[in-house]
């Protein structure tokens, strides 16, 4: 069972930041700590914030454990990519050696870092890269290659 020890001025530190936070989760945090510090019932609080006692109980821990400032932290899983580590790698060669297709780059990245991944997963890593698909249209039959080759060099 959680006993939780509440002076005062966490209540009124609780009770502003419920409303005052940035973040809406560590809201619903300091709310969820306030009215467990008001008395109210496992069973009211859930059902007043509209959470699972699972949840009630990791915001009591969470507090318990570390306090107010434990609650303001917010915490969130986000992968990242493998291929995060190569990308200095993937970016320069590619400012060198402009790919033509998503395929052609999936091949490329595949051969620097031994990494395969689907187009749609290479599309989105370099679209992450901040680079983009440079929209084509058709050549006339008569152009200049060197004019073409520097436009893909410096878009």
């Amino acid at each position: 069972m959680i006993r939780l020890k509440i002076t005062e001025e966490e209540i009124k530190e609780l009770e502003y930041q419920r409303y005052h936070h940035p973040h809406p989760r560590v809201q619903k945090k300091m709310e969820v700590v306030f009215l467990k510090a008001k008395g109210l019932s496992n069973e009211q609080i859930t059902h007043c914030m509209g959470i699972c006692a699972n949840t009630m109980r990791s915001y009591l821990r969470e507090y318990e454990q570390g306090g107010i400032e434990a609650l303001k932290q917010v915490k969130f899983y986000q992968p990242q990519s493998q291929l995060q580590e190569y990308q200095g790698t993937i970016e320069q060669y590619f400012k060198e050696h402009p790919p033509t297709t998503i395929a052609q780059a999936a091949h490329v990245i595949e051969q620097l870092t031994g990494i395969k991944r689907s187009e749609k997963q290479v599309r989105i890593f370099l679209n992450k890269m901040g680079m983009k698909r440079l929209k084509t249209s058709s050549l006339p039959a008569k152009c200049d290659v060197e004019a073409q080759e520097t436009f893909k060099k410096t878009l």
